[in-house]
C-alpha cells in the first residue's frame, strides 16, 4: 500500500506529527529504528515542558506520547530506513525487510552524539565508553567515572551519575561551562563532582574495559593520567540527515534547512525536530515542528488532489 504520509523518526517531533496527521484523517505511518520517544526516552528529569508542574521523566513523557499516537490509530513500525528515493508521485523508503511507499515524508530523525575522535574510543565503546548515563550509569555503582563536555547535557548527566558512582570528574576544554545557571548551581553544590577545566582527553586507555584517560592541559600542554572505570561523552551532536542529503539543503553542520512550513527543497519532503536548522533544540520546539510539518503535509496532499 501507499501511505499518505510516512514519518521517519519516533521522537517528540515524529510522534506529534503522527497525532496531527491522525486528527487530519491522513493515513500515516511512523518508522522508528529504536524505541518510541527517541532521545527523550533516555532523559532523566524534564522540568521545563509545559503542563507538568513537577518534573517528569523522559521515559514517562515519551510513553504518554506513544500511547496517544497508538490510541489515534497511527501504527509505529520498528525499522531502520536505509535509503530514500523520489518517485514521480511520491517516495519509496527502503528498510532491510521491505520497501515503503508514501505520497509525503516527514524526516524527523533527530541527532546523535558526536564522538571525541580519540584513540580507544571506538574499541572500548560499550565497555566503559558511553554516550548515555541514563542507560549505563547503574553499571558503575561505587566507581569513579568521567564526563566529558561543558554544556547542559554534560552537567545534567554528571549530576545524574552521582546517584550511583563514588565520584565524577567533569572534564571541559574551556575554563567556563556553557550550561544554564540553574544547572551550574546544582553542579557547584554537589560534592561528588570534581571539575577539570582547560583540559582535553587525548586517549582512552584500557584493554577489556576502560582503565583511565590520558589528559592534556590546553594552556600548558602538561599531560597526566586519570584512572576511571568509565567515560561518558557529551561534546555535541550531529544531525541524522545523511540519507536525504541529496534531496535537501544542509547548513555547514549538516542540519536540514526548511522554510517556516517545515518544507525542504524537494516537494512533499518535510523536516521536523532536532534534525532541522533552528536556534533552539528542545522538546517543546520539536513538538511544534511536528505539528507544523503534519499540517503542511496535509495541505500539500489536498492541493495535489486539486
Amino acid at each position: 500500500m501507499t501511505y499518505d504520509l510516512v514519518i521517519v523518526g519516533g521522537g517528540p517531533a515524529g510522534l506529534t506529527a503522527g497525532i496531527y496527521a491522525a486528527r487530519a484523517k491522513i493515513q500515516a505511518l511512523i518508522v522508528e529504528r529504536a524505541l518510541a520517544g527517541g532521545k527523550l526516552a533516555s532523559v532523566d528529569l524534564i522540568e521545563n515542558y509545559p503542563g507538568f508542574p513537577e518534573p517528569i521523566s523522559g521515559a514517562e513523557l515519551s510513553s504518554r506520547m506513544e500511547e496517544q499516537v497508538r490510541r489515534l490509530g497511527v501504527p509505529i513500525k520498528n525499522a531502520d530506513v536505509a535509503e530514500v528515493k523520489v518517485l514521480p508521485d511520491g517516495f519509496v523508503l527502503r528498510t532491510r525487510d521491505e520497501e515503503i511507499t508514501a505520497k509525503t515524508v516527514i524526516w524527523a530523525t533527530g541527532s546523535g552524539p558526536s564522538p571525541l575522535g580519540v584513540p580507544g574510543e571506538d574499541r572500548l565503546r560499550g565497555r566503559g565508553v558511553s554516550y548515555c548515563a541514563i542507560c549505563d550509569g547503574f553499571f558503575f555503582r561505587d566507581q569513579e567515572v568521567a564526563v566529558v563536555g561543558g554544556g547542559d547535557s554534560a552537567v545534567q548527566e554528571a549530576l545524574y551519575l552521582t546517584r550511583f558512582v563514588k565520584k565524577v570528574y567533569l572534564i571541559h576544554r574551556r575554563d567556563t561551562f556553557r550550561a544554564t545557571p540553574i544547572l551550574l548551581e546544582q553542579l557547584e553544590a554537589n560534592p561528588k563532582i570534581e571539575k577539570i577545566v582547560n583540559t582535553v582527553v587525548k586517549e582512552i586507555k584500557g584493554e577489556e574495559g576502560v582503565t583511565g584517560l590520558e589528559l592534556e592541559e590546553v594552556t600548558t600542554g602538561r599531560q597526566s593520567f586519570l584512572p576511571v572505570s568509565g567515560v561518558f561523552i557529551y561534546v555535541g551532536v550531529k544531525p541524522a540527515s545523511h540519507l536525504v542529503q541529496d534531496l535537501v539543503d544542509l547548513d555547514r553542520h549538516g542540519y536540514i534547512i526548511t522554510d517556516e512550513k517545515m518544507a525542504t527543497r524537494t516537494p512533499g519532503l518535510f523536516a521536523a525536530g532536532d534534525v532541522r536548522q533552528k536556534p533552539l533544540r528542545q522538546i517543546v520546539t520539536a513538538v511544534a515542528d511536528g505539528a507544523i510539518a503534519a499540517m503542511s503535509a496535509e495541505r500539500y496532499l489536498r492541493e495535489r488532489k486539486g
